[in-house]
This record gives structure tokens, sequence and C-alpha cells, in this order.
């Protein structure tokens, strides 16, 4: 009772600073929480850092049960993955009303690229390089889940992939560390906002950290080894970006980080994410992540539970290791009250600054679930993000735009498919409510073009395959025979002017645990597309893929293909807009296509070696292969567009940088040559020619996208500091060094004009 007062009291006199939504003092929460803390049971500290799961959406292979009984006793910090403000107000009643402290719950959910609303998947958004874009995307997401009881995302995923063998690579941000940080930032703010007290804002959670991206042979949950000097180049930056940005919680990774897994990784999560970066929120585990300590090879569920707690892991997602272990670790003297005591205080900070303690049902508002999610303003937006999200990657002759005349045949199996337009990690999708490709193209032609329909073949011959590969209320298989489904798409085609393919992946193809060693078309839809190409009809491929993939046959044997990754709940709409000319394709790689997956990992930011190739291929002992060249088939950073872009001379301000505070400034003029306003993403690069290490061959440190219209040249300049050329040595040591260095600057990170200055 006296605590209810407490609470009542501080909610009163606060009342007026938390509606101007102003997060108050750190004094008022340390005095708050020195209060309560000094209420509660060892038990009831340990309650706090217990996350199960409960709800509708379940994710992984467990699911905790007795969650309300856990609840009522104080045994439970948070719930994830339940959707609807009305469940999460009964169940938020349940711990505020039923239990002996009356301390509120925080909700979270897998909220990655949108609530309802859904936009492109975090591969497909980098592809945009807009950040204005991104940021809202995040700011929407905010704004819907929260208006239906979400106040914690899990997201962003910042781990950089190089290896699309990798699933995870499409949700995630690509290659380059530096466009990562960039995006890292702006999700961070979208979410976030400038205070996390209000009600339409939720804490951002910056996973998996850390260097979940970088797995043996691109296996999802597999070992994960390399230096610290490539951790901190490479890998890193993004994470740091996102903690610099205010993100008030991080996961961990189920990988191990030299030899040992994340969660357990004293290293990691303090000495370097709290003591070398100052990160002062909370670190919560990936699902089950203590315990799958265990299968690594660290001992029994007490000895992990202590590892992590020790290494400074503060909420256990599901793996009640903490719940049921660490009464019995402080009576072995195995972990200290006071590491508990640290990790309850922050959990209770970050609902603090939630403003739950002031209001616990504050993200629960009825009228605002009604109104705020889905809205045709939302919608609007992320339609307009899809399309700008698009990479144009081949248009032989101008086949791009098509016109809305004629009669025009959808063939493939992406082309009639609402539930996987979204793309993965759509965990609060409403599938029935998004329009398929089919459906959008025949509102956007209307009367004016004939479209017709035909599925050509199913996703690949193997059955139990593709069952793989549609999971989640994402399946499409047909049961028609392959030659039946052939034939019909056959006969549709032989009777239009044009056929546009929709082929790919499905949307489950990519994302967790759908690791791929072959990145090829798959064999059905290839042998569409071969038995459709001898029809002698004009053939756009519309490509739907989470991932880098092979398109090296495609791309020989057809004159368009539009790329579209995965384009959320507008992609339909969006994906009519590029294919009809409403709208100019502008998006750009963020990863590196290669040519076959023996090329694996490929990437820009690679070092140079010792023996270069110096010839054309092949050259004997040199670095090559025997049996295709070094190059990708598409570069990062690449993407047409409907119009051209010439690039001008570009000119530096100096020759000479002064490493004492200076700047140069590069210009170079861009025109838009061509007949459509579009925009252009013009990208900058560095290259350090002599270190302490070795360097790579260049390094993004700059890019803008830029509006122009048909006929414009506009002037882009982009200025460098010393504090761009730094880098992490050998000890570890973030500085620059004096010498030359080269900066390019084009479209790409192939096609680039080259100048050079000298750092002083």
């Amino acid at each position: 009772m006296q605590t209810k007062k407490y609470l009542l009291t501080l909610a009163l006199s606060s009342m007026a600073l938390f509606s101007t939504a102003a997060t108050p003092p750190k004094t008022d929460m340390k005095t708050f929480i020195d209060d309560l803390m000094g209420k509660m049971t060892l038990e009831e500290k340990i309650g706090q850092l217990n996350l199960p799961v409960s709800g509708d959406i379940v994710t992984g292979q467990a699911k905790s049960s007795n969650v309300a009984e856990k609840i009522k006793k104080g045994q439970v910090g948070g719930l994830f993955n339940l959707k609807g403000a009305a469940q999460i107000r009964e169940i938020q009643k349940v711990a505020v009303e039923q239990s002996r402290l009356k301390i509120p719950l925080i909700f979270g959910m897998d909220v990655i690229h949108g609530y309802e609303t859904i936009f492109p998947i975090p591969l497909s958004l980098s592809w945009t390089w807009n950040m204005d874009a991104i940021r809202q995307s995040a700011r929407i997401a905010a704004q819907e889940a929260t208006a239906d009881g979400i106040a914690w995302t899990f997201s962003p995923m910042l781990d950089i992939s190089r290896d699309p063998r990798w699933g995870r690579m499409s949700e995630g941000n690509g290659e380059d560390p530096y466009l990562g940080a960039e995006i890292a930032r702006a999700m961070v703010k979208g979410y976030q906002g400038d205070d996390l007290a209000a009600n339409n804002t939720m804490m951002a959670c910056v996973k998996h950290f850390a260097l979940y991206g970088a797995p043996d042979a691109g296996r999802d949950y597999n070992t994960v080894d390399m230096s610290r000097w490539r951790m901190f180049n490479y890998y890193m930056p993004a994470y740091k970006a996102a903690i610099e940005a205010g993100a008030g919680s991080v996961m961990t990774s189920f990988n191990v980080v030299e030899g040992v897994p994340a969660s357990g990784n004293r290293w990691l999560m303090t000495e370097v994410l709290r003591d070398m970066w100052k990160f002062d929120g909370f670190v919560v585990t990936d699902y089950t992540a203590i315990s799958e300590m265990i299968a690594h090879g660290m001992g029994d569920l007490q000895q992990v539970s202590a590892l992590a707690l020790n290494a400074g892991v503060d909420m256990d997602m599901v793996a009640d290791g903490f719940l049921n272990t660490l009464v019995q670790s402080v009576n072995e003297g195995k972990v200290s009250v006071k590491d508990i005591d640290t990790a309850c205080r922050r959990i209770l900070e970050a609902k603090y600054k939630l403003g739950l303690f002031h209001n616990p049902y504050q993200y629960c508002d009825l009228k605002r679930a009604k109104k705020e999610k889905y809205t045709a303003e939302n919608r609007a937006v992320a339609r307009n993000i899809a399309a700008q999200s698009f990479v144009l990657l081949k248009n032989e002759a101008q086949l791009l735009p098509l016109k809305k005349t004629g009669k025009i045949a959808l063939v493939g199996p992406m082309a009639h498919t609402r539930a996987n337009m979204p793309g993965t990690w759509s965990v609060a999708a409403t599938f029935d409510r998004y329009q398929s490709l089919y459906e959008s193209m025949q509102a956007a032609v209307g009367n004016k073009a004939q479209l017709t329909y035909a599925k050509g073949s199913n996703l690949m011959y193997d059955a139990a395959l593709e069952a793989r590969s549609t999971m989640f209320g994402r399946e499409m298989r047909d049961s028609r025979s392959d030659k039946e489904m052939l034939d019909e798409a056959l006969r549709v085609a032989q009777d239009a002017d044009v056929i546009v393919a929709a082929v790919g992946e499905a949307s489950e193809m990519s994302g967790e645990s759908s690791s791929r060693s072959n990145l090829d078309m798959p064999d059905a839809q290839r042998d569409l597309l071969t038995a459709l190409k001898k029809t002698g009809k004009p053939i756009v491929l519309v490509y739907f893929a989470g991932r880098a993939t092979v398109m090296t046959w495609e791309a020989e044997n057809f004159p368009a293909i539009l790329n579209v990754g995965f384009g959320g709940s507008e992609a339909g709409p969006a994906i009519c807009d590029v294919l009809f000319g409403d709208k100019v394709p502008s998006g750009k790689l963020t990863v590196t296509m290669p040519k076959n997956v023996g090329q694996i990992p490929l990437f820009y930011n690679h070092l140079p070696t010792g023996r270069p190739l110096t010839g054309g291929w092949f050259t004997k002992f040199q670095t090559n292969y025997l049996d295709v060249d070094n190059e990708p088939l598409y570069p990062f950073g690449y993407g047409l567009s409907y119009t051209t872009f010439a690039y001008g001379k570009p000119t530096l301000s100096s020759t000479t940088l002064n490493g004492n505070g200076g700047e140069l400034k590069l210009s170079v003029n861009v025109t838009n040559t061509g007949n459509y306003d579009a925009d252009e993403i013009v990208q900058m690069y560095v290259r350090d020619l002599v270190g302490s290490v070795s360097r790579p061959v260049k390094e993004l440190k700059g890019f803008e996208r830029v509006n122009l219209k048909r006929g414009e040249t506009k002037t882009v300049t982009f200025t460098i500091t010393p504090e761009d050329l730094k880098f992490y040595n050998q000890a570890l040591e973030y500085k620059n060094e004096p010498g030359e260095f080269e900066v390019m600057v084009g479209p790409n990170s192939r096609d680039l004009q080259k100048l050079s200055f000298t750092l002083q």
C-alpha cells in the first residue's frame, strides 16, 4: 500500500512535466528507483530480468507458460510479440493491480520495417540511400506500434553482411560500415524521437551485438571468427553509431566472439559496450540465447546464466535461466547481489524513461489504435519509399517504362500473392489488406490495356523445399502439374505484346534460418523463363529477393530487370508506379552482386593483395580464379534510371588537408541528360594509399541524393575532414595518418573519377 501511495504521489506531482513529453531529470529517476528497489526482494529484482514470450505471434521453438501467474508473483519484467492494445492493456492490468509492487511491464515486438503499414525490408530500404525516408519509416512504425501497445522494438538490425548465403542479409543494411552507421542513426532517431516518455515514441534495440552477419559458410547461427582489427573497422561502426544516437537497449547475438558466445562475453558486453562506448541502457539476449550457451559447451543452465549476468547481460529472453538459477548462484557466491541490482536498475530506468511509471497504460489508448494504424497517409509514404528502393539493373533499348496500352501478360509465381509482398519479418502485417502485383496492375492499367495472368510455375519443383521456403502463412504451392501451369503461361504469353515475369524468392526464402547454398534462380522458374524467352516476346523481369543473388544468366538473356527486393505492404502499387513510368527508379545496391556463388564473400572495400591482378583475366600467379574473373556482376552502389546522368570533371578546393581541423571541398557537376526528371545518388570514396596497416582499395565516405529535372545541372559538393580519414590501427587506436590519399566520385563504386590530396 505504501508503494502504491508513493507511485500515485509521484504521478500526480509529475503530471505537468510528463504532459509536455519531457523526461524528468535523472536525479528524480534515481530517487524514485532507489525507493522502489529498497522495497524489492531479491526474487522480485530477478523477476525484472525475465522476458518470456506470450501471445498469438511466437518466434523460435519455445514458449513460456503460466505467464500470468509469474506476472502476479513479480517474476516478469516484460513480454514480447503480443499484438493489440486491448490485450496488452489487460495483461498490464495484471502487473499493476495484482502484483505486490505494481511494477508495469515493458511490451516489445519485432517491429522491423513497419507495423501494419509495412515499409521495404531493411536491405531494400537501404537501397534508397535516403536517410530522411528511412527515419520517416521508423517514425511511422513507432506511431503505429505505440498506438497498439508496443513501447519497445527489436530494431534496428545493424549486422554488416558480405555473404548473401546468410538469409538475414535481408534484415540489415548491406556491406558498408559508413552507410550502415548513417542508417543506424536515422533508425534510432525515427523510433525514439526526442523523448522516450512521449506516447508515440518507442525504445530501439540495437541488434545483434555483435558480428552476427559474418557466420562461417553463411549458415545462420554458425561460428563467427575474425580479428579485432576487422571487427572495429568494418562491423562495429554501425552498432557504435546507434549507441551514440541514444539507443535505449542492445540485443546480444547468437554467435561466438573470439570463442565465447556473445551472451556470455564480458569483453563485448562490458569492456566494449559500456566502458569504451559508454552505453547506459540495458542489454537483452536474443531468443533463448542464454540456454543455447549450453550447446556451445559453456556449462549447464546455472553456469551459463551466471556467465551472462557477470558478462553484463541485464535481461534473459525466454530461457528462464535468470529466473530459475540466480538465487542459487547468489547463495553459492557465483553472482553478486550488486550485479543483480545493477541489471534490475537498468530495466526499471528504461520503464521510467518510457513513462510507464507515470501511466502504465499510455501505450494502450484504444482510440489511437483504431485511427492511427495503416492510414491512407502512412500508406502513401510507404508507397513512395518503396518506389525509391527499387533498383533498375538492366534496361536494353529502353524497354521500360511500359505503356498502358496493348496486351500485357503477367506471369510468374510472385505475380499474385498478397502474403509475400511485405517481405520477411513483418510480424504485425495484415496480409488480406495488401494487394498482389496482379491486383495492382489491374488497377494501374484499368481499361487502357488488356492484362492477362498465369502463374506459370511453382517456386521450385521440390515441394519439400518450397514448404521450407514459404512458412508463416506465405504458402503458395499450386496443385496443378508443372506442364499444365507452363502451357497456360505460354498461351497467355503468345497473345501478348510484352511479358512481365514476376519471379525470384518468396519472402521466407530470406530472413532468419533461411540460408541458401545456391543463389541461382530456382529451377522451376528458370525453366519457365526459358520457355517464355522462346516466344520471342520482350520480357521484363520483376525480380523479388531479400539478398544479393546470382543473376548472371538473367542478365545475359533478358532485356530489362527491375530488382524490387521486398517493398512492403504497398509493394504492388509502387512496382506499378515504376513499371509504367509514373515514378523513375532511383535505388542503388548496398551489396555486391556476384557472378557465381564461388566468388563469395565479394565486397567492394576489400584490401589490396601483394599479387594484384594486373592484366586481363586470367594471369598465372596473380590473385584470380581459373573459371571466372574477379569482377562482380553488379557492383556496390550500382543502379540505373530511365534517364541518364553525365558527371563533369571533379575539383578539389585544395590538394592539402590540414590535420588540425582543416577541411577540403570536393565538387562535381551532375547533369540530367535524358528525358525524365529523376534522382541520382552521387557517391564519394576515399583511399588511404600508405598506412601502418593495409588499407582498403576504397571506402565510402559520402553520398548525396540529388533531384535533377531534364537538362538540369547541379553542383554536388562533399566536405572531407581529418575525421573522415580515421581508422582503427593494429592497437585499435582510432586515428588518421598523414600522407597521400585518393578521393573518387561517381554513380557507383566502380565507375569513378579520381583526384589526389595530402593529409598534413
